[in-house]
């Protein structure tokens, strides 16, 4: 059967169009409260409220930091919060032509009878909230599924219990307006190569590909936000354009020409690791049926979050080195990054987390 199409059909069309647009990308500001916390702790900063207004204030009031991108996404939280003027976010985005998504997952849980591997859970009243989400301005979503690779991982049953996942949550989602962002994540935790997680990263996306047409996803009005092929965390590294050539054709074996943008997560990557690889793969000469962006989360804040270490005299200068990170980032989704944006030293810290959740 061919995709469904709903009243919100042409919309979600629209909207994955503009978010996917070239020269621009999403920033994750969907840290969890307890996620959001550790970042805060790394600078001595307490985990409550005003702070954590603070730092979502100082990222999306950054002066021409907007301009290079197309979606932010809040949790809940934040969804709701406005700046200290009392201007809502969700109201700051739209008049930067931002358009504000959200993360709707509730999280991972161990998947029973697996070596350790998961499932993420809130589907139960996901249409619900769905619809709460879109009369508050989200018009996308997104929700992580966790793989990892092992001696042998990821097995069968959670591969096809992730993409079913995946395959429920964007078919919910599109019912009541918002543009689903699919994310099977294969965390790089381990001591393989590059080989073995392209490997993955194709059989994954291969069934997360197949539950969505079992489920009559609109594939138009959707995204994909995969890792990057990359070695495991353990291993020697290799080349951007390594990275890139792997990348490009996992995809190309797998994703639809229908989906229109690509927007990688970061990974544990630096940020500069994050924005040289993606820089490489636009630089790619093959055929490239969709935009390749990005979704970042830790790999356009944490330099910025060190810069600010939560004190008031030191916003203007992190939202200078947030701005510089959007623009770099900006300039790789069109295969022009010349790696000027790398100088400052935090750019080039790893991100790593071994088996990470927010």
């Amino acid at each position: 059967m061919s995709a469904f199409v709903g009243k919100y059909s042409d919309e979600l069309i629209k909207t994955a169009k503009y978010i996917a647009s070239p020269g621009k990308g999403i920033l994750a500001a969907d840290e969890s409260t307890g996620t959001i916390g550790k970042r805060l702790s790394s600078i001595n900063v307490d985990n409550n409220l005003p702070n954590r207004q603070a730092l979502r204030q100082l990222l999306l009031t950054s002066p021409h930091a907007l301009s290079f991108l197309s979606g932010v996404i809040f949790f809940e939280e934040t969804l709701y919060q406005k700046t200290t003027t009392g201007v809502p976010f969700v109201q700051l985005l739209r008049h930067n032509d931002v358009v504000p998504g959200i993360k709707v997952d509730k999280g991972t849980v161990d998947l029973a009878g697996t070596n350790g591997e998961t499932t993420t859970q809130g589907l139960d009243s996901l249409g619900a909230r769905c619809q709460q989400y879109y009369e508050a301005g989200a018009r996308f979503a997104k929700w992580r599924a966790v793989l990892k690779i092992g001696a042998t991982e990821p097995s069968e049953l959670s591969i096809q219990q992730n993409a079913q996942g995946l395959a429920r949550y964007a078919r919910i989602c599109q019912d009541s307006g918002l543009v689903p962002i699919v994310e099977p994540e294969i965390l790089t935790d381990g001591s393989h190569g590059i080989e073995k997680c392209a490997a993955v990263t194709e059989t994954v996306l291969a069934a997360v590909y197949k539950a969505l047409n079992d489920h009559h996803v609109l594939l138009e009005g959707t995204l994909l936000k995969p890792n990057m092929v990359t070695p495991g965390s353990e291993s020697p590294k290799v080349s951007p354009e390594v990275i890139a050539e792997y990348t490009v054709t996992a995809l190309r074996r797998t994703v639809p020409a229908a989906v229109p943008g690509i927007v990688f997560l970061s990974g544990g990557q630096s940020e500069e690791e994050a924005t040289l690889n993606l820089n490489a793969m636009n630089k790619l000469e093959v055929l490239k049926p969709w935009t390749l962006s990005f979704s970042f989360g830790r790999a356009l804040q944490q330099s910025t979050l060190k810069t600010w270490a939560g004190k008031e005299e030191n916003v203007a200068k992190a939202q200078e080195v947030f701005l510089a990170r959007c623009k770099a980032n900006s300039e790789a989704t069109l295969g022009k990054y010349s790696g000027d944006a790398g100088a400052g030293g935090l750019a080039t810290e790893s991100l790593f987390v071994k088996g990470y959740k927010y």
